[in-house]
């Protein structure tokens, strides 16, 4: 070849045709990424055009040496197709694979086959619109496809991947209904339907698993097999409501992928052979998942990216036509376009706060709260022993057939059964034998009417055989029951006040517990430096109580179910039942009735006048046995009372003799209305659903349990039942005007002050030992959460002294270096670190957790580095008392003798007088990083430690303002946090260790690390996940500059 010739086709510029619809090459990020390609002056773009693609023969459209061409809508695929082959251009994503894209069942088939991982799914096909299938069947909470079974909430998919109407549909037990997710129209993107719980059978669809993100999507953009940039947003499926920023562009931030998911959007990339791919990414219980697969994807609004992908794609076109030409990236890059300064949101240092200041040096690293749940209708329990053939066949048909085996009855479908039985089994008579058991035949009866809807999370049933008999059947002989215990158990409903309580709440968190500048936390949480986890025991209204938070802390919209089941972890274990300490609680109560039914004046043995709380029994009134007989007179009174109002409702309850089915169950209702129902105030019904029926039921239990006139004895443990019936009505039942309940609330007060907490234990070492048993997994998690913040925090300044001392020239990728070595040192240093330090927990260690980090590079943030942790746990009255026991009683242990309460004096003293820590009271954590102090020095991390006592105000206060305004609306104010230490004083988070340590479980009794057998069901917990197995960085080798660098891995 001639010298002219070499020089010719070295001048040559390579032709780049851009085959694609006009209204994606006037887009902002093709424009970008054209023009810098441009730039470099070794290209020439050719646009096609829509009339030269729709219009001309693909023997005329121009030929060119590298094809960017991708389906959108309107879009000749074929005809592409047709012209590569006859040109065999470069493509950079390959048109014969796009068809795929276009079927969800071809794209979940290829994934699978390059081994990605998917969501468990099954395929629902049909030849014709409601075919039925032999194979697929529907039940009220799950939907079974070729014995497969799918428990709600799972995912419905069309199986055409360009209808994008995708329904989740939710569990009963989370009060139902269905989820809409379609492609955003104006602010939304999903509308959630309470009504509709069958799922659709006009056409084919693929059914899958729920995964729980945390309520974070992440998209994925590769650009060829080494290169991948991720960014989150908020998942449509919480509330719908799209985050905009001041431009009305969706708001979304970079964030560092794992090394395990590069190798995903690497095998994506090739699976389907397109260069640019953008795909979703879900992120659940420490694995990730591909959901779907869309084919050519750019990002949007960020230079850093459009420098990357120009420079990636420049790469492809050469070594595919010009290998002979150099790829190096010259020293600065050609175009003219550098990225604007954009204004950048930073957070101030964060103070303390509540306690004051230790300097502006100190940073916010940690929230724990413990919150008990919202205000809620009494709970409620009737037991009945049956003998009716009805009843133990119902029990027979939901036991498997067995004899002897107990039932529970939670289901619609269940309690419809149970319903039918006994509305035929009321009797109609009134012989004196069959008094009481009619009564509570009418009980249950009314119970599982009420509201005229059914929610496993509020009623149950159970149902114990208790006698049997041998019958003859053919030959043989088999066991039939003849009496069965039937217990109810309903009630315990969050009310309205309990979701405006907790959402009122929530929005005090965000406002006061993470000071700083502007918007504070939702700023934070929207740009992932905030790691927040909900957990919640198994009881409805605290799984409630943690959505309506959730939905006041973020500033969330709409219902509570997507809410619930985005974000609430539900942790029985930790958060639910009295564990082992039955038997020290009964020790507990026996003392406690010696004490307040004696008459004996409480001995101060164990005290002193300066420390009250010291003695036992501290807090019971000194005339306590002068009360119990006028709580029972007045318990009388107010029980006759209601009686009369129920008299006419019974009445008619009698003569009814409707047998329609129940219908669905009003969702308002399940969860807790927002507003009070005005119509039944004004028609003098009580509020909520209750009927006078069942609020004499309510009132007549108490009146018997209470006192047993044959016996003369006096149960202490109603009580506290008494104070709760009193309080609720008084607040949600003024209206009615029941006299002497005010007298009756008093008494009942004062009494119910000093059984509730002493019930938890006689003295505080008794106190201690309880609350430490039914408390100690929970302070074992805390505690991790803590050395999890610690190490975090620690990583992170190491990472910022390492990136501080690189070369300002290649800060990028130092800054990414210093990431990937921080990975490799954190997981080492959990590997060895001793076994009383190291982060074993289930839930939040790296095994398992879901962990969406900012992406620093790529990040128009002020502190990317900056993170904060939140762990909200929502439980019961019991678990608050415990804990609180535990913190301020720690010292009296053996092994801690000599050490000061972590909760000084004056805190000890308002405890004792608290009494009570009502309806949303919480216990607060927090711990503050001073940066300016050494990283081996204790007093690097202070906690603070603050309680509320919720809702603690009496409904009868006439001196509160606030709270005169709030009964109106049958809800109290939430009173504020209170110092649990001195003004001035310094708790490091080595005391904080040292004092609960012998109290929490211990790491290494946490549950082993275990395989997922699949997802077992909507926000449930589960053991810790094995490791990520593949922990290989790949990373770009072509050229030592630091912007293709693409190991962007989380440091945590």
């Amino acid at each position: 070849m001639s010298k002219k010739c070499q020089n010719d086709d070295v001048d040559r510029k390579i032709t780049i045709g851009v085959c694609v619809m006009e209204k994606k090459v006037f887009s902002a990020p093709m424009g970008q990424i054209l023009e810098r390609l441009q730039a470099f002056g070794e290209f020439e773009i050719i646009h096609f055009g829509d009339k030269v693609i729709l219009e001309e023969p693909v023997e005329r459209w121009p030929i060119c040496d590298c094809l960017i061409a991708f389906h959108s809508s309107g879009y000749p695929l074929e005809k592409a197709e047709a012209y590569a082959a006859l040109r065999k251009p470069f493509l950079v994503n390959e048109l014969e694979h796009q068809h795929l894209l276009h079927d969800r069942r071809k794209v979940y088939e290829c994934l699978e086959s390059y081994g990605i991982p998917v969501p468990r799914y099954a395929l629902v096909n049909r030849e014709k619109p409601y075919q039925e299938l032999d194979y697929f069947i529907e039940e009220e909470d799950f939907v079974e496809v070729h014995g497969q079974r799918f428990w709600k909430p799972f995912v419905e998919k069309p199986v055409h991947g360009d209808d994008h109407r995708i329904m989740i549909y939710y569990p009963s037990s989370a009060g139902g209904g269905m989820k809409e997710l379609f492609r955003k129209v104006g602010n939304r993107s999903s509308e959630f339907h309470p009504e509709v719980r069958r799922v659709r059978r006009e056409s084919s669809y693929i059914y899958e698993e729920f995964m729980p993100t945390g309520g974070t999507d992440v998209k994925v953009y590769t650009v060829g097999p080494k290169y991948a940039h991720a960014e989150a947003r908020k998942s449509p499926v919480v509330d719908g409501v799209v985050m905009r920023n001041p431009d009305g562009k969706e708001v979304r931030y970079p964030v560092l992928l794992t090394p395990n998911e590069k190798q995903m959007a690497r095998e994506v990339c090739i699976a389907f052979r397109q260069g640019v791919c953008g795909f979703d990414l879900l992120r659940c219980e420490g694995r990730s998942y591909v959901c779907d697969v869309n084919g050519w994807s750019f990002v949007k609004n960020s230079y850093k990216y459009y420098d990357d992908a120009a420079c990636v794609l420049r790469k492809m076109f050469l070594d595919a036509k010009a290998p002979h030409l150099s790829t190096a990236i010259p020293p600065i890059l050609p175009w003219k376009v550098n990225e604007p300064v954009q204004p950048s949101e930073g957070l101030t240092r964060q103070g303390s706060g509540i306690i004051g200041s230790f300097g502006q040096a100190e940073e916010l690293r940690c929230v724990i709260a413990i919150v008990r749940h919202g205000d809620r209708t009494p709970k409620q329990k009737v037991k009945l022993k049956v003998t009716e053939e009805k009843l133990l066949n119902l029990m027979l048909k939901y036991n498997g057939g067995r004899p002897r085996a107990e039932t529970k009855l939670k289901s619609a479908v269940q309690l419809q059964d149970l319903l039918d039985a006994t509305r035929i089994l009321v009797p109609h008579t009134s012989e004196a034998e069959y008094i009481e058991h009619a009564e509570k035949l009418r009980q249950v009866k009314a119970v599982l009417e009420e509201g005229g809807h059914f929610s496993g999370i509020y009623r149950k049933v159970q149902l114990k055989p208790l006698k049997w008999v041998k019958v003859a059947k053919g030959d043989t002989e088999e066991e039939r029951p003849i009496e069965a215990l039937m217990i109810l158990k309903y009630g315990g409903v969050l009310t309205h006040a309990g979701r405006k309580q907790a959402e009122e709440l929530g929005r005090y968190f965000r406002n006061n517990m993470y000071p700083g500048e502007g918007t504070g936390l939702l700023r934070l949480h929207s740009t992932y430096r905030h790691d927040l986890k909900i957990y919640s025991s198994d009881e409805g209204r605290v799984q409630m109580s943690a959505a309506a938070f959730a939905k006041g802390l973020l500033d969330l919209e709409g219902q509570l179910t997507p809410i619930l089941v985005s974000l609430v972890s539900k942790d029985s274990s930790m958060l639910d039942g009295l564990d082992n300490a039955s038997t020290n609680m009964e020790e507990a109560k026996a003392r406690l009735n010696e004490l307040v039914t004696s008459g004996v004046k409480i001995a101060q043995a164990n005290g002193s006048a300066k420390k009250p709380w010291m003695i036992d029994g501290a807090g019971i009134p000194p005339n306590a046995s002068e009360l119990l007989p006028k709580l029972v007179k007045l318990t009388k009174k107010v029980t006759e009372q209601v009686r009369l109002l129920a008299k006419d409702e019974d009445e008619k309850l009698t003569e009814t003799t409707s047998y329609d089915v129940i219908p669905p169950y009003d969702q308002a209702k399940a969860l807790g209305k927002t507003n009070i129902d005005v119509d039944r105030i004004a028609a003098g019904l009580p509020c909520g659903s209750e009927g006078f029926l069942l609020m004499y039921a309510r009132w007549r239990k108490l009146e018997r349990d209470l006192y047993n006139e044959r016996k003369e004895r006096y149960d202490i443990t109603q009580i506290p039942d008494v104070y709760d019936s009193c309080k609720y009505d008084l607040l949600h039942n003024a209206h009615l005007k029941i006299e002497g309940l005010d007298e009756l609330f008093k008494v009942a007060q004062l009494l119910a002050d000093g059984v509730i907490p002493n019930e938890y234990g006689i003295n505080p070492k008794q106190k201690l030992k309880i609350g430490s048993k039914i408390a100690r997994r929970l302070l074992g998690k805390i505690l991790i959460d803590l050395r999890n913040t610690r190490e975090e925090a620690i990583n992170a300044a190491e990472l910022k002294s390492e990136c501080m001392d690189s070369s300002s020239t290649v800060v990028d990728k130092g800054f990414t270096d210093c990431q990937q070595k921080n990975v490799i040192k954190n997981e080492e240093s959990r590997r060895t670190c001793h076994t009383s330090e190291k982060s074993m927990d289930p839930e939040d260690d790296e095994d398992k957790e879901i962990k969406y980090r900012l992406d620093p590079k790529y990040a128009n943030v002020r502190t990317p580095e900056r993170h904060v942790r939140t762990r909200l746990y929502f439980t019961s009255e019991s678990h608050i008392h415990s804990v609180m026991n535990v913190l301020r009683y720690c010292n009296l242990d053996g092994s801690l003798q000599g050490e000061a309460s972590l909760v000084c004096d004056s805190a000890l003293e308002r405890l004792l007088k608290t009494k009570e820590l009502d309806y949303m009271s919480h216990i607060v954590l927090r711990m503050f990083e001073n940066v300016e102090v050494n990283l081996d020095d204790p007093k690097r991390y202070r906690l603070e430690m603050t309680f509320s006592r919720g809702a603690d105000l009496s409904p009868l206060e006439q001196n509160n303002l606030e709270a005169s305004s709030l009964h109106q609306e049958h809800t109290l104010p939430i009173m504020g946090p209170e110092r649990l230490q001195e003004i001035g004083s310094y708790l490091t988070l080595e005391k904080m260790e040292k004092m609960l340590r012998p109290f929490a479980m211990p790491a290494e009794d946490f549950p082993p690390a275990t395989i997922p057998q699949g997802f077992s069901g909507y926000f449930r917990s589960a053991g810790v996940l094995e490791r990520l197995g593949d922990r290989k960085c790949w990373m770009v080798h072509a050229t030592n500059h630091s912007f293709l660098s693409v190991t962007r891995d989380s440091y945590v």
